[in-house]
């Protein structure tokens, strides 16, 4: 069953045109990464399925049904955190059960279990600015997942933190990931991270009026190491693929 469904979209604001004729599916379940030049409008796809934009032609879908309004099916994780200060760590997590209805015994429950998953079990009644960064990030993802939607939408999540916290990171996510089935819709401007996690990479073109210009099957064999993956067969061949493509794009971002 298709997840998300783009059918002809276009968005601008104001007179300027980010983009245009945008169409693609994404199954249900599938890690989907999106790769292209800055300003080609990645963000902006993650806010129309969250229902945060409207598109100003065509239309996006959510499981059948037409985005109109926030997309409840949706979960955020943000390039930086969006913890709240005064809340702790179990608080935190526990707030999206809250507030869709689960009684407090039952979220509690739940919150320390995500915590635990998450390697942070003897660090839930800590406030975020006692956490290091990968540790806040660590929150964010049990936060986002503790709610179970059908769809996670991740805006370069992990780029702030150092290669070492970034790599454990991702094979945490892709771990828990396979364990709820969601379907990921993960934008990065780093390559070897998209072919790494993602079941199919979609290439943006440059803006304005950007487009899919490739769509591309990682055939690669799961479960999967991150750090690890640039030496399974096959994946140079993907990458030297979706790179050559990219760079152009890339020139062409900077040529304009």
């Amino acid at each position: 069953m298709t997840e998300v469904t783009l059918d002809s979209v276009g968005l601008r604001f104001g007179s300027y045109s980010a983009l245009q004729d945008l169409s693609f599916e994404v199954p249900r379940g599938q890690f989907a990464a999106i790769v292209g030049p800055t300003g080609c409008g990645k963000s902006s796809v993650l806010n129309l399925i969250g229902g945060l934009l409207k598109p100003s032609a065509g239309k996006v879908f959510s499981a059948g049904r037409e985005i109109s309004t926030i997309n409840r099916d949706a979960v955020y994780m943000f390039q930086q955190d969006a913890l709240l200060p005064w809340k702790t760590a179990l608080e935190n997590v526990m707030l999206g059960p809250l507030l869709r209805g689960v009684p407090r015994q039952q979220a509690v429950k739940d919150a320390r279990l995500w915590l635990e998953r998450v390697k942070l079990r003897d660090l839930d009644a800590r406030f975020p600015s006692q956490l290091s960064g990968g540790q806040r990030k660590r929150v964010a993802m049990a936060q986002a997942l503790i709610n179970r939607l059908p769809i996670l939408l991740m805006d370069e999540s992990f780029s702030a933190l150092d290669a070492q916290t970034r790599a454990l990171m991702e094979n945490e996510l892709l771990e828990l990931w396979q364990e709820i089935g969601a379907t990921v819709l993960f934008v990065t401007h780093d390559l070897e991270e998209a072919i790494a996690m993602a079941d199919r990479v979609l290439l943006f073109s440059a803006g304005p009026n950007a487009r899919l210009k490739g769509d591309y099957p990682v055939a690669l064999p799961r479960p999967r190491n991150v750090a690890e993956a640039r030496f399974i067969p096959g994946f140079a061949e993907i990458y030297e693929t979706v790179w050559r493509n990219l760079r152009e794009e890339v020139m062409a971002a900077y040529a304009g």
